[in-house]
């Protein structure tokens, strides 16, 4: 299920960015990443909930999905600050150049984050107390 949510925010991010030449939120590219991740987040929850760990403990959905989100907007944290200093710090504002710095190096270091977060605090083998 995580590939599906991250077709979602690749392809969410590059068309609000760069379809056609000049996107919607061309000029606001950290937005567009906090959108996209966003709703792959959100795609990526379920599938996870519901497909990944179903096997686990079921833990309160409000508990789980904020604690998703929050450790979420952590990895964000992580594509945003790689987006931003290929951006603003280095000038590079090319499709390859944005899909490099926050799909390549942002979301990989994120996903790792979230790989070892989610299976120890969002979804523990052990029911939480």
């Amino acid at each position: 299920m995580g590939a599906v949510g991250l077709a979602v925010d690749i392809g969410g991010y590059n068309a609000l960015v760069h379809l056609g030449g000049h996107g919607w939120l061309a000029e606001q590219p950290l937005i567009a990443k906090t959108v996209s991740l966003i709703a792959g987040t959100t795609v990526a929850y379920v599938g996870n909930r519901f497909w990944t760990y179903r096997d686990r403990p079921r833990g309160r959905v409000a508990r789980e999905y904020t604690l998703y989100l929050v450790l979420s907007g952590v990895a964000l944290g992580i594509a945003l600050g790689c987006l931003a200093i290929s951006r603003y710090v280095l000038g590079l504002t090319s499709p390859l150049a944005d899909n490099v710095a926050a799909n390549g190096v942002g979301l990989a270091l994120g996903s790792l984050f979230r790989f070892v977060s989610y299976r120890r605090y969002v979804f523990p083998p052990e029911p939480p107390d």
